[in-house]
Formats: structure tokens, sequence, C-alpha cells
């Protein structure tokens, strides 16, 4: 079975039943997490979610609601005995940041800690990400307030493409990113540099003749937006959905 896991939908501020935005790409052997915020080791376990089987992180961009549980997900691994290679994919701009943060937590000094790999990537459209026997992922830049990157990820078996927008204003890369894909899920955190509403969000799943939208990384808790929906329904003629945490997509 190949799915998408939503592990948190909400926007920069979290409620109770929202974590920040991000998900798991779960297959029968492993799964791969795309972005990480919070305290990741309680979110896996409770999507039963065998850390071990964690194969992969790709990071989008190097904001707080994205990637601040990185160290400690780091952490919790070396201390449950792991051993096997982690491999860690996003833009350099990213990935730099990171390695100086897990420089200040001294992880070179962490004794018998686990093989990390960086796979920095280069800021262009249609990057070569991962590419296996279960999944194919390409990364494009997109419009946000710091270097970030939407992904295209086709599942080799099925045949079934998903497109993830991360943080980003309507921009053509991800049009092209989600050109009819299966499921196109896009921020709607509201119409602001670097962000985008759900009108705008529908209206991209239509330019790129996307099948199904799912609405994600939306305003929680007091800032809940009743019209989310509403607005969505009317720019695009498919499903739409609203990203719920632990909501999984099937692939």
């Amino acid at each position: 079975m190949r799915k998408l896991v939503i592990l948190g939908s909400s926007n920069a501020i979290p409620d109770g039943r929202h974590e920040n935005t991000h998900m798991a790409l779960v297959s029968d052997e492993r799964f791969i997490l795309i972005d990480c915020p919070g305290n990741p080791v309680v979110r896996l376990q409770k999507a039963g979610l065998e850390l071990e089987q964690l194969s992969d992180i790709i990071l989008t961009h190097f904001h707080p609601d994205h990637v601040s549980g990185v160290a400690l997900l780091l952490l919790d691994l070396w201390l449950l005995g792991r051993k096997r290679l982690l491999r860690i994919s996003g833009l350099a701009e990213t990935l730099n940041k990171l390695e100086k943060m897990m420089e200040m937590y001294g992880w070179d000094d962490w004794p018998g800690f686990f093989p990390v790999q960086l796979n920095r990537l280069p800021e262009e459209e249609m990057t070569f990400v991962l590419e296996d026997s279960e999944w194919r992922i390409v990364a494009s830049p997109v419009m946000h307030l710091i270097p970030n990157i939407g992904l295209r990820i086709e599942s080799i078996q099925s045949g079934k493409v998903l497109a993830y927008s991360s943080d980003t204003q309507p921009c053509a890369q991800v049009v092209r990113l989600a050109h009819k894909a299966d499921v196109l899920i896009h921020e709607s955190t509201g119409a602001a540099r670097g962000h985008s509403d759900s009108s705008q969000a529908a209206q991209v799943a239509r330019e790129a003749g996307a099948s199904r939208l799912y609405l994600i990384h939306y305003p929680t808790g007091k800032f809940w937006d009743e019209n989310i929906l509403t607005r969505a329904t009317e720019h695009f003629g498919g499903p739409v959905n609203l990203s719920e945490d632990f909501m999984e997509i099937q692939l």
C-alpha cells in the first residue's frame, strides 16, 4: 500500500487539533518525511509509523514551522539506537542552515551517531530528488519569502501523481509541477506576499488540469475561515478537500 499521510495541516500557528503542516510518503517497507516541525517522534508514533523505516527527509524551506523538529528527531533516533543511513534533501541554502544549527547542538560529538547524507538541490525547475522502484520525486523553486521548493511525486507502480505546492503565492512553477496530477495539495494561508488563499489555490489546480485539490497550511483555531472551501469550489470544478491531521491519501 502506498499513501500520503497528512501529519499536520495548520499554517504557522497550530491549535490542539492541527499541527504545523508536514506529511509522510508511506510504502510497505519505508516512509519519507516531508518537512519536520514539532515533536516528530510523538507524531510519527501516533500515525502508526515505525521510526526505523524512515529513509529520507525532504525539507522544503528553513522556516521554523517546517523544520523546528529536525534536531529533536535526529537526537531521538540516535538515542533509540539508529544505525542506518538517513538522507536529507533540500535546497543548498536550507541544508546549509540545517548543518549550522546541528553544529550548534554538537552533533559531531554524539558518540556512535548514525550516518546522515545531505542532498543539496539546485534552485532549478524539475530538479531530481530521488527515484527508485516506488517513487519518482522532482522539485521546483516556488515563490515564498525565502528559497523554497514544491514537489511532484509519482508512484511508479500505480502511475498516480501528487503535487505539493509548499508555501507559495500562485506561480507557474506549481502549475507545471501539478500538470495533470491526480492530486494537488496547495497551501491556503491567505492572499499575501509568499502565500495563497483558497481561491488562488483553486485557480492553480484548474490551470494545471489537476483532478482533485486538497487545501493545506490554512489558518486554524481562532483564525479559522469558515468560507475556505466555498471560495475554492467557486474556482475549481473538481473535488475540493480540506486536509486534516492523520488523513490518508492513497497512491
